[in-house]
């Protein structure tokens, strides 16, 4: 009985294939790598909007104690006798405070939120960048 040839890999018979067509020949360790350094800037862009995110709880978080600390010094505060135009100053200045506050940790959650975006879309950005360098220096090289 004659033996059966080992089948061949996938490589291989895509490479052979090429040949037969007369199709010039595939470079698979530099395709290899291009998906490699694809994947590299995927999993830095998910980095670094898990940071994002993970600093934007850490935000939210210090938010709420903060607001819960400022509640519970109120309430405090309100239990205190005094007369009405004292608890009416009171309640104005804890309004104001509280927009303060609110404004100001809007404008940080913002920020932090803007930060991770910018970030994660410019990992992508650069390597765009860097695919199409390499398509050029390949074309340029075939020419």
């Amino acid at each position: 009985m004659a033996k059966k040839p080992e089948s061949e890999s996938f490589l291989d018979m895509f490479n052979n294939f090429g040949r037969d067509l007369k199709l010039p020949s595939m470079d698979v360790e530099a395709i290899l790598s291009h998906h490699r350094k694809n994947l590299e800037a995927l999993q830095k862009s998910a980095s670094a909007t898990t940071m994002g995110a993970q600093n934007l709880m850490t935000k939210q978080r210090q938010i709420l104690q903060d607001t819960m600390s400022e509640i519970t010094d109120m309430a405090q505060s309100y239990r205190a006798p005094g007369n009405p135009q004292e608890m009416m100053a009171k309640q104005a200045d804890f309004a104001r405070r509280s927009f303060e506050t609110a404004v100001k940790n809007a404008s940080e959650v913002a920020e932090i939120v803007k930060k991770s975006g910018t970030e994660s879309v410019e990992i992508l950005r650069e390597r765009i960048r860097e695919t199409m360098e390499e398509i050029r220096k390949g074309y340029e090289k075939n020419r």
